[in-house]
């Protein structure tokens, strides 16, 4: 029994090492490139170098981290594909959560959905600003009521993506044009138009995804 319960306190040690990278550099405090040493993490967390070695497995099966061999590890890139996909995936899945969410939306869904519109205007920062679009797609996608849409779309935002799409569209009239296409969903959701509001999401992330292949193609030049 001793022998288990100390495996047992491994794999939670493990977990908390994982769950602590992971918010780090979903969030932004860990940057893409940046070297993740071994040593330097057990000491910050007062953990042996075990559960960090482990964490960091599973974060590279994530495809948050690489290793470098012989080198160590580091965060990994977001690549403009990796960012590509992800829009795709989303056009499958916001557009008809829109829909029902216009369909079946609860007056706490709206001011979910408000709040965080309104969070967006006042958001300061890349960080701030994409913490708020995905507070506010999410409200849209949970307020359709379908656990399997809100799983689906809650994983394509839980990656770093978003944010790294915000710090490329930073400019304030990408941004404002953003929140202007947030307010139009909203308010075809409060007249319960769920066509509109499908129409309108499709729209928003296409042009959310041809903003982002047009900034891609202007660094190249």
């Amino acid at each position: 029994m001793a022998a288990e319960d100390q495996s047992l306190q491994f794999v939670s040690i493990t977990n908390q090492v994982y769950e602590v990278l992971r918010s780090q550099i979903i969030h932004g405090d860990l940057e893409a490139g940046s070297r993740l040493h071994q040593a330097n993490i057990s000491t910050e967390l007062g953990v042996s170098r075990t559960p960090v070695r482990e964490a960091l497995a599973r974060l590279t099966a994530d495809g948050l981290v690489q290793l470098l061999p012989n080198r160590g590890a580091r965060v990994a890139d977001v690549s403009l594909e990796d960012m590509r996909v992800s829009y795709e995936a989303r056009l499958g899945i916001e557009p008809l959560a829109a829909r029902f969410a216009a369909e079946r939306r609860q007056p706490i869904d709206l001011e979910e959905v408000r709040a965080a519109l309104a969070a967006q205007h006042r958001a300061d920062g890349a960080r701030e600003i994409y913490e708020s679009m995905r507070d506010f797609h999410l409200a849209v996608v949970h307020a359709a009521h379908n656990n399997q849409l809100s799983r689906f779309a809650e994983a394509l935002w839980a990656g770093r993506i978003g944010l790294h799409v915000v710090l490329r569209q930073a400019g304030e009239a990408a941004l404002a044009a953003d929140a202007d296409e947030h307010a139009e969903i909203l308010a075809a959701l409060d007249r319960r138009d769920g066509r509109d509001a499908e129409r309108l999401m499709r729209e928003h992330i296409e042009i959310s995804l041809d903003r982002l292949v047009a900034d891609a193609a202007d660094d190249r030049v």
